[in-house]
């Protein structure tokens, strides 16, 4: 089987909700960092097989397959076809599985996967208000009970015995990296520039300097008074879109393109639906025993941040060094853009590796209906 590459990984700054990307239509968004993958590459666009694009709320200024008509956006050639994924929150990692895949196979040689959210335009749950998403079979099957991320996300905490003092610590600790990262300069050679009235947008906005745990801990809960998550703890609402370039060390070379991360292995599960945010837990172990690898030889983790009993519950469970788990924050501080958060954090993650000579990094996403996805990629040194 052949190899799969990432040549190249950009994304736009994360905007909060109704902030500076609010005035931007998601089909632009998308259309910026696919023509910023060709600005850094110098390919022609009429060489891309296909573009996967993850986007979650496919209604309004996101519907009627939004990956294709950014395709039209960017101006690229009528031949090029654009496909939406959607796996809930790993929508773009989806993405990027699908495109690896297709390279790998040798169906396809260079691929784009990304994806895109305007929350701030489309809200999250704006599907539920049209209907019943989820069926009567489906919620018989579980009582009645319904699948909400957050009562989820509550259960989590206590089953795996958080303390809300611990839950705020982490999600400090989320700003405080965050923070570092930016003023390090971390982001600046994978962000594309948006440009807005206000002019261009380059810097993600979520970030709260200065919260801390005290802070924190006057917020009030949103499962009830005794409740252990609130806004605080929980992933900011967002804008943003990202892109990857995907294509063989063959044909990197014939383009004359230096690889960042190969793709080594991908998987995924479905878990407790009820529980909902839990599958990237067995995720781990699933791709990893794929891969070949102990926990102890990844040198960066990504677990999305979609509260933060997520992370930790992964933290305890699989052992991993918490030094290591989201070094530069994550989606308690900046933010989660749905669609687009699987190729966000991609992004992160392969520029934080090459950046810092680390070898092996993995990634995972908990979604929506108890699944979550998980890859692990290696740095390409030759």
């Amino acid at each position: 089987m052949r190899e799969a590459v990432i040549v190249e990984a950009v994304r736009t700054p994360i905007g909060k909700r109704n902030g500076s990307l609010a005035g931007v239509h998601p089909v632009e968004l998308g259309a910026l960092v696919l023509n910023e993958l060709v600005n850094r590459t110098g390919i022609d666009p009429a060489l891309v097989d296909d573009v996967q694009w993850g986007c979650v709320t496919q209604l309004g200024d996101q519907s009627s397959n939004v990956g294709r008509y950014t395709v039209l956006a960017a101006g690229w050639p009528e031949s090029v076809p654009g496909v939406t994924v959607n796996r809930a929150c790993g929508s773009s990692q989806q993405a990027l599985d699908h495109a690896a895949f297709a390279v790998m196979s040798g169906q396809q040689d260079l691929v784009v996967a990304g994806g895109v959210e305007s929350m701030s335009r489309i809200p999250m749950g704006a599907t539920r208000q049209m209907g019943e998403p989820y069926g009567p079979s489906a919620k018989a099957r579980y009582d009645g009970t319904d699948f909400n991320q957050i009562v989820g996300a509550e259960r989590i905490a206590r089953r795996w015995g958080f303390s809300r003092q611990q839950l705020d610590e982490f999600s400090s600790l989320s700003h405080e990296r965050a923070a570092a990262a930016i003023d390090a300069g971390a982001f600046e050679q994978q962000i594309v520039a948006v440009p807005t009235e206000s002019g261009p947008f380059t810097v993600d906005e979520g970030l709260r300097r200065g919260t801390t745990p005290e802070k924190l801990a006057g917020l009030k809960p949103v499962t009830g008074e005794d409740g252990l998550l609130h806004a605080g703890s929980s992933s900011q609402i967002s804008d943003g879109a990202a892109a990857l370039l995907v294509t063989t060390p063959e044909k990197a070379r014939e383009l004359g393109l230096r690889p960042i991360v190969r793709y080594h292995s991908g998987a995924v599960v479905g878990s407790d639906p009820l529980l909902v945010l839990s599958g990237p837990i067995p995720a781990t172990e699933k791709v990893l025993a794929r891969a070949g690898l102990s926990i102890g030889d990844i040198g960066a983790f990504e677990v999305n941040e979609a509260f933060a009993s997520v992370p930790l519950a992964w933290l305890a469970d699989t052992g991993a060094d918490p030094k290591v788990l989201n070094p530069l924050g994550g989606a308690i501080a900046v933010g989660h853009p749905l669609g687009a958060s699987g190729a966000i954090l991609m992004t992160r993650l392969a520029h934080h590796m090459r950046d810092n000579g680390i070898r092996y990094g993995l990634q995972t996403m908990c979604e929506g209906g108890g699944t979550a996805n998980a890859a692990v990629v290696e740095l390409v040194t030759d």
